[in-house]
């Protein structure tokens, strides 16, 4: 039982470990030089064509590359666009300047959503700091199973207290990793979109709005998403949400 039990915890950090890795693969050094090329020549929309690819197809990008298909969006006066890979850009490298300038394209283009309050901040906080959070609870997880393996070695048994207190430390970690958020959100992708006061094509009609405002998902139910408005509960078709990671 207790080699089974360690067995357990070693697979168990083995699978945290991997799931760590970045989601983003090498970048098309070839491809991606094409496409800043045709940026550089303003064929944005040639450029744009090649850096969705590398995105949507392969999960390949840059900073940079986000930065400029934001731009691409933005000129085009596509502000759910130029918001969700300025949002991408922020999830890559967190920073109160990003939450500055979301806020003042808001501001710009009358898009509520992205005012920079203390919660955003924290965000931001929290958001630069995960991964070193979550490298020294690796390392500590490491750590105690090296020191465990040689302890075993030499005869030593672990009390029932330890392995579960070690097994609930490991879920936690998984937990971290796969579930742990500071709440879900998402932008408006069309025009003329009804907000409603229930998930019902004739419940009590809120608002009408365009494009590239920025609502909290509270939860969903069939085809609505049920969202915050002005600090109420609401409801808005699923395709008319552009849901952010």
């Amino acid at each position: 039982m207790q080699n089974l039990w360690f067995k357990f915890s070693g697979f168990l950090l083995l699978f945290l470990a991997l799931n760590t890795e970045p989601v983003y693969s090498q970048t098309d050094n070839k491809a991606l030089s094409q496409a800043d090329s045709l940026f550089n020549n303003l064929q944005y929309t040639e450029a744009f064509t090649i850096y969705d690819s590398l995105l949507q197809h392969q999960q390949v990008y840059t900073p940079q590359m986000l930065l400029k298909m934001a731009y691409i969006k933005e000129s085009a006066r596509d502000y759910t666009g130029a918001m969700y890979y300025l949002h991408l850009f922020y999830k890559k490298q967190p920073s109160r300047s990003v939450l500055k300038k979301m806020e003042e394209l808001g501001q710009t283009h009358r898009l509520s959503g992205y005012e920079y309050n203390d919660l955003q901040f924290f965000k931001t906080q929290f958001s630069k700091h995960y991964m070193r959070i979550l490298e020294f609870m690796l390392l500590v997880a490491v750590v105690t199973v090296t020191v465990m393996f040689v302890s075993w070695r030499k005869g030593h048994r672990f009390s029932r207290t330890f392995k579960v207190g070690f097994t609930l430390y490991l879920l936690f970690i998984l937990y971290y990793i796969n579930f742990l958020n500071l709440g879900d959100a998402g932008i408006i992708r069309n025009d003329q979109v009804a907000i409603m006061s229930a998930p019902s094509a004739g419940a009590t009609w809120l608002a009408t709005v365009s494009q590239g405002h920025k609502v909290p998902i509270i939860g969903e139910q069939d085809i609505w998403y049920e969202i915050r408005w002005k600090g109420e509960k609401a409801y808005v078709r699923k395709h008319n949400l552009l849901e952010l990671p």
